[in-house]
């Protein structure tokens, strides 16, 4: 399970997000990726019993580093101030839709889905929404859907439709997205108990009606 010190760990690195205090703190930084790992590997064993696309998914394919790539970006900090796991039948170095688990003191959620696919798999997942419109809503207004997320995040939406469709689309508002992603804020109460995996994996086995269907669009 997560513990405090990993949670303290992860507040210190944001108040002091540099090579100095980060390489004095190296060993706390070890033992916290190590817990964390541990956590993915719990999670992931029972994710491989619901969903038989991860078989051969292992916790190093899932867990990001947290090295930040500074070359193109206006912030230059080092270091990401969470830690982030991935579960999808690629890994995640694989463009597909899965399921997140962000670990980030005050700022921790878990969910799913596929985050701003590049066009190519923006236009099949546009068409499967078109042509199957109908399962979609099913997934979506599911009880078990509907017990843990509000529903598709916004995130991007286009004020118009896209190219090639009418307004009067019935499918137009889910369209007319570029991310497809449903998301479970967790508090740091929710993270440090014992429970975390049985949470993680209620709102996983949710969601996996959601990521199958995005996934046939894709592949």
């Amino acid at each position: 399970m997560i513990t405090a010190s990993t949670i303290k760990f992860l507040k210190g690195l944001k108040k002091n997000n540099n090579k100095e205090w980060f390489d004095a703190n190296r060993n706390t930084y070890e033992n916290a990726k190590k817990e964390f790992i541990n956590q993915v590997d719990e999670i992931l064993v029972k994710l491989k019993s619901i969903d038989p696309t991860l078989v051969n998914l292992e916790p190093k394919n899932c867990v990001f580093r947290v090295n930040r790539d500074v070359r193109f970006s206006a912030n230059k900090e080092p270091y990401k101030t969470n830690f982030g796991a991935s579960f999808s039948k690629g890994g995640k170095k694989v463009e597909c839709a899965g399921y997140y688990f962000h670990l980030e003191p005050g700022n921790s959620f878990l969910g799913g889905g596929f985050w701003m696919p590049e066009s190519s798999a923006l236009k099949k997942i546009r068409m499967e929404i078109d042509y199957n419109f109908d399962e979609l809503k099913s997934i979506l207004q599911h009880k078990s859907f509907k017990k843990y997320y509000e529903g598709l995040s916004d995130e991007a939406k286009l004020s118009r439709p896209p190219r090639d469709y009418d307004e009067k689309n019935p499918a137009i508002e889910f369209i007319k997205l570029k991310s497809f992603t449903a998301l479970v804020a967790l508090d740091n109460e929710d993270v440090l108990n014992k429970n975390l995996t049985s949470t993680v994996i209620k709102h996983f086995e949710a969601i996996q009606p959601l990521i199958h269907f995005l996934n046939k669009a894709i592949d």
